[in-house]
């Protein structure tokens, strides 16, 4: 079947021409080329407003985001062969960065497959599939995958929230070789257990693994409290790196488990406690029980999923850090997180500095980090540059 052509409106072009890849239903001109009987997922060609070709990719018309770039070269169209050549780039980057084969392998757009996330867990790849294109051509992403890795395993972790507005089916399946429940990865020689099938995202946030080699500056000879601790990333390490004490608080009782798993992994347990709960509650327990931390640590998800969420979401990172900040100790260290991308930094920013001042503290920057740099980030995309991590020192007034 021939590729389905997509031709823009007047003057819709200047951002695909800047490098960004991805086309609104807005920008398509639908009187010249229509979209009627185009199923997602389907091969498409992108047109200017004038008839110039500008890039093959993939459609969904039913998507806010209609169309998806993959190449800029008509003789190389999204097939097995293109995946193969755009893995063995990615990899070359990965392979060049870290020594040990535990890292985001594909980070979607920024790595030039559209739709597509893979996580390297040693011998066991798992994959996110996040849009009807790359679902379309999943046999291909997985023959290519085992093509250039050779896994053990390929876990297909098909259940992201972004596959609903795609019009796409929920499922986990292995889709080829032995995927297992439980698989151990090693960040900075600290080892950990987490779950593929069932934990959150494929089992593993790699974004944030720069920043958390920041705890060997600020953990040792210091209590801690690792607030959305999931399954110990922040707080196991925290206590590998010299921390004296460490609080992991989580709602998921079964992240908890695997905190004190990871724990015990590590020989740590004596210093690493858990706390069931929700984190705003817990904390303003710990706080009426006057405790306090040198140390706390705030890795929450996102709460801001849409850009219409904003204002609520800015006051809910608000709460979080005014409670993290009440339970320092006089002279103490905040380090904390956002991983939505509609909130900038300047806005994270902003937030800490009110919610220090409502507390009659004061705030130092001390630091300020991005994600990892095994997610790339598109300049052309400001979404690709989602995470932002900043270190405070937080004192009494002055």
């Amino acid at each position: 079947m021939p590729p389905v052509a997509l031709r823009l409106k007047k003057n819709q072009d200047r951002r695909i021409r800047a490098g960004h890849c991805w086309v609104y239903s807005n920008e398509i001109d639908t009187a010249a080329t229509p979209l009627k009987g185009v199923e997602p997922g389907d091969a498409a060609e992108l047109f200017d407003g004038r008839g110039k070709w500008l890039g093959s990719g993939y459609v969904n018309p039913h998507s806010l985001i209609s169309f998806r770039l993959v190449s800029r070269d008509r003789k190389h169209a999204l097939s097995e062969s293109l995946i193969v050549h755009r893995l063995k780039i990615a990899l070359g980057l990965r392979e060049r960065l870290y020594s040990s084969p535990y890292y985001r392998l594909v980070f979607g757009e920024a790595d030039g497959l559209p739709g597509l996330v893979v996580d390297r867990y040693g011998p066991f790849l798992v994959v996110q599939i996040n849009t009807a294109g790359m679902e379309r051509i999943k046999e291909a992403v997985v023959a290519a995958l085992a093509r250039v890795l050779k896994p053990q395993g390929i876990l297909l972790r098909a259940d992201s929230q972004s596959r609903r507005t795609e019009g796409l089916e929920s499922y986990v399946e292995c889709a080829q070789g032995h995927c297992p429940d439980e698989v151990e990865l090693e960040e900075r020689s600290v080892r950990f257990l987490v779950s593929p099938t069932g934990g959150q995202k494929t089992g593993w946030y790699f974004d944030q693994m720069e920043n958390r080699g920041l705890l060997k500056r600020y953990a040792p000879g210091n209590s801690v409290l690792d607030v959305c601790s999931y399954v110990g990333a922040w707080g196991v390490q925290a206590a590998v790196h010299g921390a004296d004490t460490v609080v992991c608080l989580d709602a998921s009782r079964g992240a908890l488990d695997r905190v004190e798993k990871n724990g015990v992994l590590n020989g740590v347990e004596g210093k690493v406690s858990t706390v069931h709960g929700d984190a705003f509650e817990a904390m303003r327990e710990m706080r009426a029980e006057r405790r306090r931390f040198d140390l706390v640590l705030l890795d929450p998800p996102a709460f801001i999923k849409r850009r219409k969420d904003l204002k609520e979401g800015m006051l809910a990172y608000r709460r979080l850090n005014q409670a993290g900040i009440q339970l320092l100790e006089r002279d103490g260290i905040l380090i904390t997180s956002s991983c939505s991308h509609h909130m900038s930094g300047e806005q994270l920013l902003e937030v800490v500095q009110r919610a220090a001042r409502h507390t009659d503290r004061s705030a130092q920057l001390l630091h300020q980090g991005f994600q990892s740099p095994d997610h790339p980030i598109h300049p052309a995309i400001p979404e690709t540059a989602y995470l932002k991590t900043f270190v405070f020192r937080i004192l009494p007034s002055f």
